[in-house]
């Protein structure tokens, strides 16, 4: 059992900090990967609000039968899902606007670091829907193969797929910028 579904466990058991660890754990990496779906950040905020709430409120079962991250987001991917076809509201948030490099440490390093992120986010904005979940869910999130077919409900062989092709369009649109991303 991993730590997540150790602490909605506590949750379910009535302790209510565990919900609250639940969400410190999970939330910034939730709203990532559901930003990579709607690409729409405030969308995504809400999205993972709305997860979150779902579990205080309906407190679905879990089953064990995949790691409690991949049931967390497969929930989100839903909720994104269904929100993406009930609603049409889409803000355009500026990129650069989504970055904060103010940093005394070493500014031009991160400046640097944050420049190639950017160019990455921005390449990743222009691939499919699909193309942006398969990397965030293998690159960004570290999910298995198996767990990424999961949270999108497609096969292994499938995602094995669908990460072949992201990964080539993903370099092309980088290589295009004269960018190289060291893990792909």
């Amino acid at each position: 059992m991993d730590s997540g579904s150790l602490l909605y466990r506590r949750y379910l058991d009535g302790d209510d900090e565990a919900m609250v660890e639940l969400i410190r754990v999970y939330k910034d990496g939730l709203i990532l990967y559901l930003n990579g779906i709607t690409s729409n950040l405030s969308l995504a905020e809400e999205l993972m609000e709305d997860t979150f709430f779902k579990l205080a409120a309906k407190k679905p079962r879990f089953s064990g039968k995949s790691s409690f991250k991949t049931w967390l987001y497969t929930i989100g991917r839903n909720a994104a899902l269904d929100g993406m076809r009930k609603s049409s509201r889409i803000s355009d948030t500026p990129l650069e606007d989504r970055y904060d490099i103010s940093d005394e440490r070493d500014i031009e390093q991160d400046y640097l670091r944050e420049e190639q992120k950017i160019s990455l986010h921005r390449a990743m904005e222009t691939l499919s829907s699909e193309y942006r979940q398969v990397l965030y869910l293998t690159f960004f999130e570290e999910l298995s193969n198996a767990e990424a077919a999961a949270v999108m409900k497609k096969s292994r062989r499938q995602i094995e797929n669908l990460l072949y092709r992201a990964k080539l369009a993903l370099r092309s649109k980088l290589e295009k910028e004269g960018f190289e991303y060291e893990r792909l």
